[in-house]
């Protein structure tokens, strides 16, 4: 019964694409690749639903989008956290250890 940590992670991926912004402007394909290398690999993410995700935050205000060229001198629309997405990024990153601490709870030995 292991469950693919991919199952796992659309409930997160805003969150790990605020926490990925939060060090500098990136593109879509340099936020994929931050979180995969951070992950050893374990979690890709996939086209769709990294776009959706960035839509979504664009729309709620939590990142701002700017055309730009990158190192390989292609277009490509780079993100920024807003203030806004600066402050959703804490509460969610509270949000979601204390989640993670009462998982943790559950599974402990009685």
């Amino acid at each position: 019964m292991a469950r693919d940590p991919l199952d796992l992670l659309y409930g997160s991926l805003d969150l790990l694409i605020l926490r990925t912004l939060a060090w500098e402007p990136m593109h879509g394909y340099g936020i994929s690749n931050h979180i995969r290398q951070r992950t050893a690999g374990v979690l890709e993410i996939v086209d769709a639903a990294l776009y959706k995700s960035l839509h979504r935050l664009e729309r709620q205000g939590y990142i701002e989008g700017e055309w730009g060229v990158t190192d390989e001198n292609r277009r490509a629309k780079f993100y920024k956290l807003t203030p806004a997405g600066r402050a959703a990024l804490r509460a969610e990153t509270s949000a979601w250890r204390q989640y993670v601490a009462a998982v943790d709870k559950v599974l402990e030995p009685a």
